[in-house]
């Protein structure tokens, strides 16, 4: 009455309302990413919950999840899909021009393509989360509707259904008729079939320049663009199991040749400077990241999550499983091999333990009264353990507790507006090697993998061959990548004790490539942990592993993912993961 709700035949007469309305869906996505790191970490191996986590939490850790769970419910997913929607509709009756691929690319074409690149995204998401999900029409664009259509038996009238002829004036051919909308609910690889198949070939460009507007390039990462769409697309197929779609789009980011070659891994972001990857948005390596500011009152609540002081509520924390993925990496080791007899080989050099660039001070911290423990203390306690002095180990950590630290970098108490990324350089990286780990393609007259390809490109960068910039790889950025403690799969491979770096024992592989790949799988799969802890994709990682180590390996998830709980409750989510439908929250059955 007031004049204050604008409705929809008030808007979109220039420019900066459909500017503001793209505005608008960054917003709904804001409002995921509190579930989508829940969701995508809880459940995987690498994060745990303290006494003090909520309900809703300690539903998810022990994957007994009701529907009236805030983490779980699909709602935020629904706003998001239900905007773009209307968006997308609005687009193609306004600008008809973004369907025509023969007509020039103008900044329409640019949301058109952010739109939908939202939209996919949320069902892919949603679909990872649920294992099926109900398409929503495009003509269902407010929230009672989807929750009317959803909660349907079977079918649905959308009585107030208006289309209008895209060759007609605004007020010209209009249908105002009941529709009858048949509910179907789509897995995983219907999911990808669309809406791969609608980013593939409806978008002529993504990724308004509002750089040219604001003067600020991270704008450019901080909405959907160009890479953002190849590094979804990848991530869809690489999902599927499609490595030669997936391969071909992540090239398209690891080998660009624009933009001084970024996305390739060089020095930028190596030893101390990897943390400043979590202080700052960069587009060296930012591909994609969800933005928020304080001072525009745009905020989350991932510090109230991992940090303990007042006002926070510290309710997750590192397992101890992930604190050990960075504690017993080794660097500079030197092995005497006796390759006749590998009984015989030894350790001259254990080397120095902690992958300390990336873990302690960066990704996680320990606290003694609410004081972070001293980097030197911290040290000391690595070397202590290393000649097993346990007891001294005990003194040190005695009243010591585990925060994730990564969304506190350069944060005040107050601030909680931690960037949320989506996908940044090290991730697509890793998929490729993980990739090169098994995609069999025809290279010398032969069909086979390429498995060095894959530790070449963590190790050193050694895939690029010749660049006008000196690649280093995801491990040798921070010191890890060299001949001694770069990942290695070999003919012999040893079993170090991970506290000591002594040999324990050793396995001969030789002629057996199914175990190498396997191996290397693990490596890999270790290294995104070091790399991409609680950025919101463990679980889904460990997923897409498990569903490829089937037939071979069916409890790979289940022991995984229960070896982080208690003795007493290990069994419990052991035995519950050993079924496939508990790997999703069933919220439409």
């Amino acid at each position: 009455d007031q004049g204050l709700n604008i409705t929809e035949d008030q808007l979109f007469d220039d420019w900066y309302e459909y500017r503001s309305t793209e505005m608008g869906l960054y917003g709904l996505q804001q409002k995921l990413v509190e579930q989508l790191l829940i969701l995508g970490e809880l459940r995987g191996d690498l994060l745990t919950i303290n006494p003090n986590a909520d309900v809703d939490m300690v539903e998810i850790y022990n994957f007994n999840v009701s529907k009236n769970n805030k983490y779980a419910s699909p709602i935020n997913f629904f706003k998001l899909i239900s905007a773009s929607n209307n968006f997308i509709r609005i687009l193609e009756r306004e600008h008809p021009e973004v369907l025509d691929p023969e007509s020039p690319i103008t900044n329409y074409d640019k949301l058109y393509g952010e739109a939908l690149c939202m939209r996919a995204c949320a069902y892919f998401n949603a679909v990872r989360i649920y294992g099926k999900v109900p398409y929503i029409y495009e003509s269902l664009v407010t929230i009672e509707e989807i929750n009317n259509y959803i909660n349907s038996s079977g079918s649905w009238i959308d009585s107030v259904y208006i289309g209008f002829s895209r060759d007609g004036y605004y007020n010209d051919t209009i249908y105002n008729h009941p529709v009858t909308l048949e509910k179907r609910m789509y897995d995983l690889d219907l999911v990808i079939e669309v809406f791969a198949k609608q980013l593939e070939t409806e978008i002529k460009a993504v990724g308004v320049n509002h750089y040219i507007n604001n003067n600020d390039e991270t704008w450019e990462v901080t909405i959907w663009n160009t890479y953002a769409l190849h590094a979804l697309l990848g991530q869809m197929y690489l999902t599927q199991g499609d490595y030669t779609k997936a391969i071909r789009h992540f090239d398209q980011i690891i080998y660009n040749t624009t933009d001084n070659y970024r996305y390739q891994i060089d020095g930028s972001f190596a030893a101390t400077n990897w943390r400043s990857i979590f202080a700052n948005i960069d587009a060296r390596e930012h591909i994609y990241t969800i933005w928020f500011d304080k001072s525009y009152f745009q905020q989350n609540q991932f510090q109230s999550f991992f940090e303990p002081w007042v006002p926070h509520t510290y309710m997750l924390k590192p397992s101890r499983i992930a604190i050990n993925n960075w504690e017993t990496v080794w660097r500079n080791q030197i092995i005497n091999e006796d390759l006749q007899n590998p009984a015989r080989s030894r350790m001259a050099f254990p080397g120095i333990p902690s992958d300390f660039y990336r873990g302690y001070g960066s990704s996680y911290l320990y606290l003694r009264n609410g004081i972070y423990l001293p980097g030197d203390e911290y040290m000391r306690m690595l070397d202590l353990k290393s000649k097993g002095d346990q007891r001294s180990v005990d003194a040190i950590m005695a009243e010591v507790d585990t925060i994730v630290f990564k969304y506190s970098i350069n944060k005040n108490l107050f601030d909680q507006d931690a960037n949320f990324i989506v996908y940044r350089a090290a991730a697509i990286h890793l998929y490729e090697a993980e990739i090169y780990t098994w995609w069999a393609y025809p290279r010398g007259g032969e069909v086979k993998p390429y498995v060095s390809m894959a530790l070449d490109i963590i190790n050193d960068g050694a895939n690029y061959g010749v660049s006008p910039r000196v690649q280093v790889g995801v491990r040798g950025r921070v010191g890890l990548g060299g001949g001694n403690d770069g990942l290695r799969v070999s003919n012999i491979t040893y079993i170090h004790d991970p506290f000591t770096n002594e040999i324990l024992d050793y396995v001969d592989l030789s002629g057996n490539l199914l175990a190498k790949q396997l191996l290397l799988e693990e490596q890999i799969l270790d290294e995104r942990a070091r790399e991409l802890a609680f950025e919101g994709e463990r679980f889904y990682d460990l997923l897409r592993i498990a569903k490829r180590r089937m037939d071979i390996e069916p409890d790979f998830l289940a022991k995984k993912v229960s070896a982080k709980y208690p003795a007493e409750q290990r069994d419990q989510i052991y035995n519950l993961l050993l079924d496939e439908k508990n790997w999703y929250i069933n919220y439409f059955e």
